[in-house]
């Protein structure tokens, strides 16, 4: 895998396209999940997570794309939760809604992506304590290494909200006491590069 990161510098117009760019790579990864996995997280979906020293803090966090302004979407996912009683319909119409057009337009999402942990979590807390990670998103050729500022969000956060109802659609037995946390990228230290297929996990 590519370290070569860690002292990369770009300039802003070149941060903006990187952002741009792994936003729609986000999207496409996503779709293709909805459509051929069930909504199943894909690798590229679950970041590695590191310190910025180099530690491994988890081999795996799913991370969820949050529209910049996401309080119609959480409505709606709120509105079909609470709807039905029944898992499975509330399944289907999760995965409906997110093939549909959900993911058509990578300019829609913000680029501060959101991750939900149980209660007392030991990876939140560690991530908590540093305030600061790499998260390393890798699928088929392509991965991304991107510097992040992390925060905990509180429950009257947009963010929030939209993270526990998506959540809340796929398992709706979340326990109480979870954590959101928001990773910020600082897309000027971010970098992306190709895959060597013969040594990508």
């Amino acid at each position: 895998m590519v370290r070569s990161s860690d002292n990369i510098v770009l300039t802003e117009p070149a941060a903006r396209a990187l952002h741009q760019q792994f936003l729609g790579w986000q999207c496409r990864v996503r779709q293709l999940a909805v459509r051929e996995a069930g909504g199943r997280p894909s690798a590229g979906m679950r970041p590695r997570a590191i310190t910025t020293a180099g530690e491994e803090v988890s081999p795996g966090i799913t991370v969820l794309l949050v529209p910049s302004e996401p309080e119609a979407s959480t409505a709606l996912l709120r509105h079909q939760y609470q709807k039905t009683q029944d898992p499975n319909e509330r399944y289907d119409k999760v995965l409906e809604i997110l093939a549909a057009s959900h993911f058509q337009d990578s300019q829609a999402f913000s680029d501060v992506m959101t991750a939900l942990f149980g209660p007392r979590s030991p990876v939140a807390a560690r991530l908590l304590t540093h305030r600061r990670c790499v998260l390393e998103f890798e699928e088929y050729s392509q991965g991304y290494r991107l510097p992040c500022t992390v925060a905990a969000l509180s429950e009257d956060h947009h963010f929030f909200q939209a993270t526990y109802w998506h959540n809340r659609m796929f398992n709706p037995n979340l326990p109480g006491g979870i954590q959101i946390l928001s990773f910020a990228p600082d897309w000027i230290h971010s970098v992306a590069y190709r895959v060597n297929p013969d040594v990508a996990k």
